[in-house]
């Protein structure tokens, strides 16, 4: 994410809190393997989810966030869809867009994998009327247990305008604070299991306040891969106007 922000915005500075935080699904794709399948299927767009490296989003067609990926799916032209490098989300954004065809990469993010449906059904005995709020990245399974399907932005958002008032969360559990602040009256639940990202907990406040005040771990991105990201980058900001 933070090349993201420096391939769009090459004059600004863009920091690090933590260099070694990163997100190993990022990783779990390759160039050859988008090649290959270019040289397989006809018509084919790689739609690359934005928890991507850049090098892979020079190889892709356009970035998708897990908020935006069905509107531009659905707005591409072409009929074959590479959808990398999340599984998960690539069978979600695939049954809400039937007339393309995809092909899928076998990339998650091991989180939302290792949620669990005995779990939650066992949430769901405790709190018998609390609807299942659940991260598309979760596998199929999760997913059709769920009231509502969506990017964290979305789950927030459903959870304020809901009449529910207990709701069982089906993706990281760094979502708690915002849900809570913005409803103090609901409750919410997570399975016994709880789904914690430790890379994205390596973010604190006090290496935030480091690196604005030293200036460390600047992120750089050469302007031969800026050049070649770039582009999926700005077609998805336009696709999803």
């Amino acid at each position: 994410m933070g090349e993201s922000a420096k391939i769009l915005n090459p004059e600004k500075t863009v920091l690090m809190p933590d260099i070694t935080a990163d997100c190993a699904m990022a990783h779990m794709a390759d160039p050859e393997t988008i090649q290959r399948m270019r040289k397989e299927y006809e018509d084919l767009a790689v739609v690359c989810y934005i928890n991507s490296t850049a090098e892979l989003k020079r190889h892709s067609d356009v970035c998708v966030t897990s908020a935006n990926a069905v509107k531009i799916v659905k707005a591409l032209k072409n009929q074959n869809i590479f959808f990398i490098p999340d599984r998960n989300l690539a069978h979600f954004v695939a049954e809400q867009v039937p007339e393309k065809h995809f092909v899928y990469n076998e990339g998650y993010c091991p989180v939302h994998e290792k949620i669990q449906v005995q779990e939650i059904l066992r949430e769901k005995e405790q709190h018998p009327k609390a609807e299942i709020l659940t991260h598309p990245e979760c596998p199929e399974a999760v997913r059709r247990l769920s009231d509502y399907i969506g990017s964290t932005s979305g789950i927030i958002d459903y959870a304020g305008k809901s009449a529910c008032q207990e709701f069982i969360i089906c993706t990281e559990n760094g979502v708690l604070y915002e849900l809570k602040r913005q409803n103090p009256g609901k409750k919410f639940y997570f399975t016994k299991t709880e789904p914690v990202c430790h890379d994205m907990k390596k973010i604190t406040l006090e290496k935030i306040r480091d690196v604005l005040m030293t200036g460390k771990n600047e992120t750089h991105v050469t302007e031969e891969l800026r050049e070649g990201s770039k582009g999926a980058l700005e077609r998805m900001l336009e696709l999803a106007k």
